[in-house]
């Protein structure tokens, strides 16, 4: 029987555990930090109410990854959700991604609508050739709209002085492709989340039940092109290697440390049934607050009670790594320690694929594509590949 090491027990890890286990002849051991499996996605309870650190509704255009964790964990559809800003130059709330039919309603329309007009003469032009997320929504959108939803928002959500520095925006929704009404950017997604009061739970213990879980336990040290660590004081090797942690963790931070924004995340409890309008999930605020958004949790859980629960997430540097920095630079840091990873060692999840855009959806995703090259005999890493890495990076590479 091979052997596989999973380090780190979030939604990533637990997928690697569960498709070795259909794979079969496995014999997988699972180490995580935490006393508990299922990371940020572990239902908590506040005042009487679930909650996650921050939201973790279920968003995917990939059939196939609903398809597999639905039959597991029931998933309620929520197609109606909504998302809005809050804009204070306009005292307003407007969709987002942005979309025309709120675009008509501001009062500086007609100045948005001579900057767009020219955007399209250009035939955006500028956002095609732009080096960072500033020039690529200016010339997508132009300023006027840059300034209400963009500049302030990405500042504190990435917590840099100027967006120029932000120079990966494949991530960011496309302002060249303005929506006509405030649903079409979902229209092709599946949202759903969990029917059961907590959440994805059951699944943790699901896609881990064939495994060796070792919780409230850290990996002492990585021998990762061997393939070795040491637990518990001994040196043990692996056929496989599954990291969902930082890269630059197991590698002794040999190419330099990886940075990451974190969260502090506020609890309010209201003494009403909602405080969010029918159908409003999330609230986000572009401006000078200190906080990037507030979520209402019964939104997602269908949780009745007479109060509600609210989460406030405000941008840190520290307070745990839940977002690796979009700039080019730290990929190409993240790159060396992914070359640094010998066939049989696959790096996957937002934390080890070290990529802002990979959700419940995407660690699923990649779980079945690394199954996938192991049935097949090419342990190739890391499985993030064609679909996870910056399209500024790829082309630079060529």
């Amino acid at each position: 029987m091979k052997s596989a090491l999973i380090i780190g027990g979030g939604f990533a890890g637990c997928a690697a555990a569960h498709q070795l286990e259909i794979l079969g002849g496995w014999n997988v051991t699972l180490v995580e930090s935490a006393p508990f499996l299922g990371a940020g996605n572990r239902t908590q309870w506040f005042g009487g109410h679930p909650y996650t650190f921050g939201p973790r509704h279920f968003l995917t255009t990939y059939e196939e990854t609903f398809s597999y964790l639905d039959p597991i964990v029931p998933i309620r559809r929520c197609p109606e959700h909504e998302f809005l800003t809050y804009v204070e130059r306009d005292n307003a709330f407007y969709a987002f991604p942005i979309n025309m039919v709120d675009v008509r309603k501001m009062p500086d329309y007609p100045e948005i609508e001579r900057e767009m007009t020219e955007k399209r003469r250009e035939e955006f032009r500028g956002a095609r050739v732009a080096k960072n997320i500033e020039e690529y929504w200016i010339g997508s959108v132009g300023q006027r709209l840059y300034d209400k939803f963009i500049d302030n928002y990405s500042k504190k959500m990435w917590l840099v002085d100027d967006n120029r520095k932000i120079d990966t925006f494949g991530w960011s929704p496309k302002g060249v492709a303005l929506k006509d009404g405030p649903r079409a950017a979902w229209d092709t997604a599946i949202s759903g989340y969990p029917y059961a009061p907590d959440g994805y739970d059951y699944y943790f213990g699901f896609a881990t039940k064939s495994a060796t879980v070792l919780l409230s336990t850290q990996i002492e040290s990585f021998d990762i092109p061997n393939k070795t660590v040491t637990l518990n004081g001994t040196r043990r090797s692996f056929d496989v290697i599954v990291n969902t942690i930082a890269p630059d963790t197991v590698f002794d931070e040999c190419h330099g440390s990886l940075p990451f924004i974190g969260r502090e995340f506020h609890k309010i409890v209201f003494p009403t049934e909602h405080v969010f309008p029918e159908n409003v999930y999330f609230l986000y605020y572009a401006n000078n607050e200190s906080f990037t958004r507030l979520v209402e949790y019964k939104k997602f859980t269908r949780h009745e009670s007479p109060t509600t629960l609210v989460g406030m997430e405000i941008p840190t540097h520290g307070n745990g790594k839940h977002y690796p920095l979009p700039f080019i630079s730290e990929q190409r840091r993240a790159n060396m320690y992914f070359a640094d990873m010998p066939n049989g060692v696959f790096s996957i999840g937002r934390a080890g694929s070290y990529l802002y855009g990979i959700d419940i959806d995407d660690c699923i995703r990649q779980a079945l594509l690394m199954a996938e090259q192991i049935k097949a005999g090419s342990q190739d890493h890391p499985v993030p590949g064609e679909n996870y890495r910056f399209p500024e990076l790829q082309r630079e590479q060529g």
